[in-house]
């Protein structure tokens, strides 16, 4: 894929880049191991300042941040908005909390004094996808900074300018060069990085199979790598559930992102007492969205990435159409300039397609009918996935149930799966292992040394 700017709203290629030759990638690594050698060296009170600088450019710059956001990847201006405030958040959670984070841990074992002590381990490449280009970056460099490593982000081609204004961010909030590097590269220096010994672990979001042959590609190496991968989020709706609240969520849930979100509501799960009233309210919600230019604020529901996605998403509605299921709205591309899908519900999913057994990137949902709690969770369950879940009941002991029975990293009661800097995020099962944000992401790339004075 070409390292390019396009504009999914309109299809026109704005801006192109030239990928990094051998000799500059060589160049990067060099420059990342020397800067690890002296950030590591920085202390937490140093750091954090560097961090809340950058955290104070995001919320100044927030606009210029969201109209590239919006214009590389298509999602609502206003959404950008709030993805720029969201970074810088998660800047100044981990300036905030790092330290507490990694401070040494007493523990009792018969020594004059045993502890564990975190400490950072190096050069850390940073895979990253286009859904939410700035987000995605800061929460991995936030904490990664924090605890003294320094990040080589490889972002997806089609997001560039965004990945080069990371870049330049958290130059201008006072890290030092090479604390913190952008790599204009496709993926196929990818392997050959993961090699290098001065990398020394790596993290990646996207797809199942991106984090396959990452996964691969560390594991002969013996690095650690945190994947976060795919999704097919499950919406549950019992009959003690605030109908109207869930159903305004579900929409919301479907279509964040321009229905383009790892954690994105993808199976609704529904009582069969409460299915008629639901499907009609949410059905009539769908298809009453407003579609178009990302940049205009009335806009709802903007345009797929590119071309192949609507093409892909459309293949697999038709599929799912072909094995059986009925379209209730939508269930088509739309004729228009850009990448644009129409918001679409299906019903009636048969086991054997695509909307049952595949994640849907972009607006179209499915609804499922389930006859009480334990064929709501076996429904939920039945899917290589298991990132995040929402489930929506008034009932204590149907609560209790979904936390414990549900295969998922996340499991949000009556509001939707969302990602939060205080809260670990990743998932279970094709949804990838390790966490990101709070405690725990922070110490994924950490050695954990344990240390004895007798």
């Amino acid at each position: 894929m070409a390292i390019a700017t396009t504009n999914p709203a309109t299809g026109e290629v704005v801006k192109s880049f030239e990928p990094l030759t051998g000799a500059q990638i060589e160049q990067k690594l060099q420059l990342a191991a020397s800067a690890f050698r002296s950030h590591r060296q920085t202390s937490f009170a140093e750091r954090a300042g560097k961090m809340m600088r950058a955290a104070e450019i995001l919320e100044k710059e927030k606009d210029e941040c969201a109209r590239l956001m919006t214009l590389e990847m298509g999602k609502p201006l206003k959404a950008a908005v709030g993805e720029a405030l969201k970074s810088a958040t998660g800047c100044r959670y981990y300036a905030e909390h790092a330290e507490k984070f990694m401070a040494d841990e007493i523990v009792e074992a018969g020594a004059k004094r045993s502890f564990i002590r975190y400490r950072p381990i190096g050069p850390i490449l940073a895979i990253m996808p286009w859904n939410f280009p700035f987000w995605q970056v800061f929460r991995f460099a936030a904490p990664a900074l924090m605890a003294g490593n320094v990040g080589l982000l490889k972002h997806a081609s089609n997001v560039p300018q965004c990945a080069l204004k990371i870049e330049d961010i958290l130059h201008r909030a006072g890290f030092a060069e090479g604390v913190f590097q952008t790599l204009l590269i496709g993926s196929g220096p990818v392997d050959g990085i993961l090699n290098d010994p001065r990398v020394v672990a790596a993290t990646l979001t996207g797809s199942e199979l991106a984090g396959i042959q990452v996964g691969v590609s560390a594991a002969k190496r013996i690095k650690k790598v945190v994947l976060e991968l795919g999704g097919s989020d499950p919406f549950i709706v019992m009959p003690s559930a605030d109908l109207d609240a869930a159903v305004a969520t579900a929409v919301d849930a479907r279509i964040q992102n321009n229905g383009q979100s790892c954690i994105a509501a993808k199976r609704f799960i529904v009582a069969e007492k409460i299915a008629d009233e639901f499907e009609r309210k949410f059905v009539e919600r769908m298809a009453g969205l407003r579609i178009g230019d990302p940049f205009d604020p009335n806009t709802q529901l903007g345009p797929l990435v590119n071309a192949d996605a609507v093409t892909t998403l459309d293949a697999d509605v038709k599929k799912t159409v072909a094995a059986g299921a009925r379209v209730l709205t939508g269930g088509h591309a739309l004729d228009r300039r850009g990448y644009f899908y129409a918001p679409t519900v299906l019903a009636d999913i048969p086991k054997d397609s695509p909307a049952y057994k595949e994640e849907f990137f972009g607006p179209v949902a499915s609804i499922f009918r389930v006859k009480d709690v334990d064929h709501a969770i076996q429904i939920a369950n039945d899917t290589r996935f298991g990132l995040g879940a929402s489930a929506w009941t008034n009932d204590p002991a149907e609560t209790e149930r979904f936390i414990n029975e549900l295969d998922a990293g996340m499991v949000f009661l009556n509001k939707m799966v969302a990602s939060d800097p205080r809260l670990p995020f990743g998932g279970v099962k094709s949804s990838g292992h390790g966490r990101e944000l709070a405690l725990q992401g922070i110490r994924e790339f950490v050695n954990a040394k344990t240390v004895w004075i007798q």
